[in-house]
């Protein structure tokens, strides 16, 4: 019936020309694969949801205009998507410079200024992460 006509149309074009983002949304809203249940929130794994609750606002799938951050080997990736395309770029040359071209890329270009802040706060933690950690000697 109406998941076959649109497991149809998913895979063979883009969902963007089928329908609109809130229509989208009205069906993967409760039925997803990156959806998690967890002490009564519902949270998301898409990994290009900034702040990881299952919200229109942060989804990375319905909307027009996407930022993921995601840990890379050294640094982190930034996700955009322009013209229905994702495209990444990987940032490696230091912590301030990363934090300066998301916040460049994001509010300083007005694409997405709603998710600046949460794309600071988890590049942030990757990058903190990524730190070696220097180990206190015991005397």
């Amino acid at each position: 019936g109406v998941l076959n006509f649109i497991n149809h149309y998913f895979i063979q074009s883009n969902l963007r020309y089928i329908m609109s983002a809130e229509l989208q949304w009205a069906i993967i809203r409760k039925n997803s694969c990156f959806i998690v249940k967890s002490l009564g929130t519902t949270l998301s794994r898409d990994p290009n949801n900034i702040t990881g609750t299952n919200s229109f606002k942060s989804n990375g799938l319905v909307n027009k205009h996407v930022v993921g951050v995601k840990a890379a080997d050294k640094g982190v990736v930034l996700t955009t998507k322009a013209k229905g395309r994702l495209s990444s770029s990987t940032l490696s040359r230091g912590g301030r410079r990363t934090i300066k071209t998301i916040r460049a890329a994001t509010a300083g270009s007005h694409y997405r200024a709603d998710l600046t802040e949460g794309a600071l706060r988890k590049a942030a933690a990757i990058i903190r992460s990524q730190k070696n950690k220097s180990v206190a000697k015991r005397r």
